[in-house]
């Protein structure tokens, strides 16, 4: 799958403005072209306020951990008097930089066999989902979708349908010759 298409597949509620941040695999068919491709799709998104960033590289399959994200929304989201309070106490540092915070995030990323469970706070799930899976390690949960959900399941379930029906929206549109850049929402 080329970046464009992956992009649209794992990035498409992000790259609509329904979601502030999206995170998947990327295995490029051709890697000695990776590094080309990228920096010309992170320059085209980031004149639309959409950062795209590696993560994670493994050596081993020559894949990616990529992250994109609507700097607007997140720094929104990262302002919360709730969400900082969520980070600090797991000793996040704040610089008024989002990306000194995904620094931190990586750098967690980087030095766990896991992934860091605050992960869905950078990727815009609520905080009740979070602290939820958080208190009972995945258990018990109300709905499962995108994630597993810990508040109400109704709420959950037309969040997840407006996910999906905009992935498929953009794929088909993709599908029939629409470039990526007339898809995205400007921030």
């Amino acid at each position: 799958m080329s970046l464009e298409s992956t992009l649209i597949e794992y990035g498409a509620p992000t790259l609509a403005g329904l979601k502030p941040a999206s995170l998947f695999r990327y295995s490029p068919t051709v890697p000695e072209l990776f590094q080309t491709q990228l920096e010309s799709m992170q320059k085209q998104l980031s004149s639309c306020g959409i950062e795209l960033v590696v993560l994670k590289t493994c050596k081993k399959t020559r894949s990616y951990l990529l992250y994109i994200y609507r700097q607007s929304d997140l720094a929104d989201l990262v302002s919360l008097p709730e969400i900082q309070a969520f980070l600090y106490s797991l000793h996040y540092a704040f610089q008024d930089s989002i990306p000194f915070l995904i620094a931190q995030l990586t750098q967690r990323l980087c030095c766990s066999q896991t992934f860091p469970h605050e992960i869905g706070i950078f990727l815009g799930y609520p905080l009740e989902d979070v602290q939820g899976f958080m208190q009972h390690k995945g258990k018990n949960y109300t709905y499962c979708g995108y994630w597993k959900s810990y508040g109400d399941p109704q709420v959950a379930k037309r969040r997840f349908a407006a996910y999906r029906r905009c992935t498929n929206i953009l794929r088909s549109r993709y599908a029939n010759g629409t470039p990526i850049m007339h898809l995205v929402v400007a921030a």
